[in-house]
């Protein structure tokens, strides 16, 4: 797979999507970030992007009329830059089975919190509130189940007795961009043996 096309859907400051697109840059990814999409006009993601020269586009699903046409929206735009995997990065919304259905098995997403543990929101809070001595992170592949499908990779950092969940959240989030560009790498890289 030669010229692979990657598609970040994000709702944030992307530092995420940051990652990767370094890391493509930089080959320790063997593809290229071809657009970004965000669901919040006011995403710093966007702006960055912008900034390292990738095509970006805002859909609010306010401006549609059902989940189904926003997605069908965000398909036709992954499919028009010919993208082989979609990345979430910080992306806010639950991913639905229109998206899933295009991209079977090429949509994956990183959490802040060792999975099957702490699903949903706040994970680093949950994490903290459980008690427990480790936290970290997992990069999975999206199915209809929230933060349910199968794991690529995980790591973990250690949680100290002072860590607050902004503490918690800047350890996770460090090895969220180490780790991240990895596990797309291990994506691309079973595509192509089951391509080739």
């Amino acid at each position: 797979m030669s010229n692979v096309s990657l598609g970040i859907l994000i709702s944030g400051r992307g530092s995420n999507m940051e990652a990767i697109i370094k890391a493509c840059q930089a080959n320790q990814i063997k593809a290229t970030v071809t657009v970004v999409i965000s669901d919040k006009k006011d995403a710093k993601g966007i702006a960055i992007a912008k900034a390292l020269g990738i095509t970006t586009f805002v859909l609010d699903i306010n401006d549609f009329s059902t989940k189904q046409d926003y997605e069908a929206d965000i398909c036709r735009i992954l499919k028009g830059c010919s993208v082989d995997l979609v990345c979430l990065a910080g992306y806010m919304k639950i991913v639905g089975e229109t998206i899933l259905a295009a991209f079977k098995n090429r949509v994956i997403n990183i959490h802040p919190s060792l999975l099957p543990a702490f699903k949903g929101l706040n994970a680093q809070k949950q994490a903290l509130d459980y008690g427990v001595k480790f936290a970290g992170c997992s990069v999975h592949y999206v199915n209809d189940v929230l933060d349910g499908g199968p794991l690529i990779l995980q790591d973990i950092v250690e949680v100290s007795d002072d860590d607050t969940e902004q503490t918690l959240s800047k350890k996770i989030l460090k090895k969220e961009h180490i780790i991240y560009p990895r596990a797309i790498q291990i994506v691309l890289d079973r595509l192509s043996k089951r391509e080739g």
